[in-house]
């Protein structure tokens, strides 16, 4: 059986709408089922699916996703939001760019994109809605930089990339740094522009903040201080040694039920299963997708696809700003159309050599991968953080996508800056 065949089984299950894992399992058995003589049997496809997830980085992926829904019920959002509102309420689009800096800071905890838009989402999109802002607007910001979970570490894209490229995820962390920042600023950029055009209730915002400073800095720095320290303690796990990415996963965890059990006092005792019942079911999906992927990928392998495609890219483009935007173009149209993880898994064996052969950086190649993903979750049909986002307003998904096109620009506009200067994805390595 070819290679096209196999893409073409397994584009037409996804169109039927059969689960994605289970379309991933489909495609890897096939080959194997039409040719006794391929390696790929159905038991190497099933001894495959078990090794892909037999990996101790990955232990990281649950717990930051536990770690994020811990603190999204905690209330940890909220604390955060207060300063940065605290600082920048006053100013134009204060509130917005409040918001895209919560985005970072969630993002820095939980590792997830639609984690972050979820938990900053239900709680800033009525704020923002009471304070005047367009309903829709306030939707698609949050949506767009919910995006940002995925760039700013820790990120659970950066540890599928690792696993899938043999780079240190530490490294790539750390590289995720600066281009999430840009990206923030960018967004913030537009959200200045969209207010000065179309106006703020400078009253209701006034008021609003004007109860945060009659707290007083200090108050509201005190009841946010161990949401502000939540990132630092993870990262700074990371970056000092004293912990690898999956032991900051577990540490996350237990910070986050301390604080909120014991110092915010948010989350009850008797809440805690429920909170363990909702991880597994949100990681259960995503585990049987990654179990699945590394099977496909290695069964891509074995049938040389990632040898055939890289020769005929490279037969093709020689010129490396055109192959660049062409692998661009490419990431994009795939984050469209597939989940985060298992487009990692399989297309990253695929094009690493490509890029590698034109003297470009891993780490810079998976940051520029990452960044071309993230904009799939703010793209449709897939769009997760679109339908998350959505769900949360109950506005149509297309409206809400109409309404992030121009910061969806902003987001293109930061990856080409990537893709092009590897400064911005390197300088802190």
């Amino acid at each position: 059986m070819s290679a096209v065949a196999v893409f073409l089984i397994f584009v037409v299950c996804m169109v039927i709408a059969i689960p994605i894992s289970i379309s991933l399992g489909i495609a890897s058995i096939l080959p194997g089922a039409f040719d006794a003589s391929f390696t790929a049997s159905a038991q190497y496809v099933v001894r495959s699916m078990l090794g892909g997830i037999d990996s101790f980085p990955l232990l990281a992926v649950p717990m930051f996703v536990l770690s994020g829904i811990v603190m999204a019920k905690g209330g940890i959002s909220r604390k955060l939001f207060d300063v940065f509102a605290f600082f920048l309420g006053k100013l134009t689009a204060g509130m917005p760019c409040a918001v895209i800096v919560t985005c970072l800071f969630y993002g820095a905890i939980s590792g997830s994109a639609p984690a972050t838009v979820a938990a900053v989402g239900s709680m800033t999109i009525p704020i923002l809605s009471n304070l005047g802002y367009d309903k829709k607007f306030s939707t698609a910001l949050v949506a767009v930089a919910g995006g940002l979970g995925v760039i700013i570490p820790p990120s659970i894209p950066f540890i599928m990339y690792g696993m899938a490229s043999g780079q240190s995820v530490s490294d790539l962390f750390m590289a995720g740094i600066i281009p999430g920042l840009l990206i923030g600023a960018l967004l913030m950029i537009y959200a200045v522009y969209y207010c000065k055009k179309h106006g703020e209730d400078k009253e209701k915002i006034d008021f609003v903040i004007g109860e945060l400073h009659r707290k007083g800095l200090a108050k509201v720095l005190k009841e946010s201080f161990f949401a502000l320290l939540s990132p630092v303690i993870i990262l700074g796990c990371i970056y000092s040694g004293i912990a690898s990415p999956t032991e900051a996963a577990v540490i996350s965890v237990f910070y986050a039920l301390i604080v909120s059990l014991f110092i915010y006092r948010t989350i009850r005792i008797k809440e805690i299963w429920g909170i363990l019942t909702e991880g597994v079911r949100t990681y259960s999906p995503l585990l049987f997708i990654l179990a699945a992927s590394t099977a496909f990928s290695r069964v891509l392998t074995l049938m040389q696809v990632p040898q055939q495609v890289s020769a005929w890219i490279s037969g093709h483009f020689t010129n490396t700003v055109v192959l660049l935007l062409i692998i661009n173009l490419f990431l994009l149209l795939v984050g469209m159309v597939m989940d985060t993880t298992p487009a990692i898994l399989i297309l990253s064996p695929i094009l690493l050599p490509i890029v590698v052969n034109i003297g470009m950086n891993p780490i810079h190649f998976g940051v520029m991968m990452v960044v071309n993903l993230a904009i799939g979750f703010v793209t449709p049909p897939i769009g997760v953080n679109l339908f998350v986002a959505s769900s949360l307003t109950e506005i149509p998904v297309m409206d809400v996508a109409k309404k992030a096109m121009p910061l969806i620009g902003f987001f293109l506009a930061a990856l080409l800056l990537i893709t092009f200067i590897p400064a911005i994805s390197l300088a802190l390595l």
